[in-house]
């Protein structure tokens, strides 16, 4: 499979990443306290329908395990992965809410941390970092940079603010799979030297904590939660490498 896409390809990449960039504006307004990250997935997956997408995580499987919602809702600690049930928000939680949508056999994918009503100060400015880390992530994502050059301007920046980049899970190629190569760690990694072309399509996806970068799966098999019980936020794009800068799809 060819890590370099075709303009049909990048088309159709772009037509799913329009979807999920819709749904995320879309739940936005019903992120808030009292609201169940069950009735949030369900709202998700029906917007989702109505486009002509398929949710992409539905149904998702690694070995025996399936993913069982069309949307990962992770709560406070909870880093990524949350499954979406009967846990209701209350004020002051951030949640991330992770989309992924497969339209005509191309996928796209994005995540947003929400604050729900007034978060505390620590939190408001783990958001902000963690955020502004992808976008440092994005302008190092150009044709003839390295991988690492991502992952090294992710790392300085969320270090550099006293947080900690998870280095358990990684940013990913994306195309006809939800999940290609190459990997897209947000930490520098030595002896690696992956180039950036024009025309690959990655997604980049900071996972910051506020404590410890470790983090423990949960009993249910999908969880993934900080190992100090401290925040986490999360934000992704998909985007695509171009020569000077590169084109957020989501």
């Amino acid at each position: 499979m060819s890590l370099i896409k075709s303009q049909k390809e990048i088309d159709l990449v772009r037509e799913s990443c329009k979807i999920v960039s819709d749904v995320l504006k879309h739940i936005k307004a019903y992120v808030a306290e009292g609201v169940t990250t069950g009735e949030l997935d369900k709202i998700i997956e029906e917007f989702i329908i109505s486009k002509g997408g398929r949710p992409a995580f539905k149904g998702y499987k690694v070995k025996k395990r399936i993913f069982p919602a069309s949307s990962c809702i992770s709560v406070n600690d909870e880093v990524v992965h949350g499954i979406p049930g009967d846990r209701k928000l209350m004020n002051g939680d951030i949640v991330s809410v992770d989309v992924g949508v497969e339209k005509n056999g191309y996928y796209g994918d994005s995540a947003y941390t929400f604050p729900v009503g007034e978060i505390s100060s620590k939190n408001a400015r783990l958001l902000k970092i963690t955020e502004e880390s992808l976008h440092r992530g994005i302008r190092q994502a150009i044709d003839g940079n390295e991988v690492n050059d991502i992952g090294s301007a992710v790392q300085n920046y969320v270090e550099g603010a006293g947080f900690s980049v998870v280095k358990a899970l990684v940013g990913h190629g994306i195309g006809k799979n939800l999940h290609e190569e190459p990997a897209v760690p947000n930490y520098y990694v030595p002896g690696r030297s992956q180039r950036l072309h024009d025309g690959m399509l990655i997604a980049i996806e900071p996972m910051v904590n506020y404590g410890t970068g470790e983090v423990y799966e949960d009993k249910d098999g999908w969880t993934i939660v900080t190992a100090d019980n401290q925040a986490s936020a999360h934000f992704e794009h998909t985007i695509l490498i171009r020569k000077g800068k590169a084109e957020i799809l989501t």
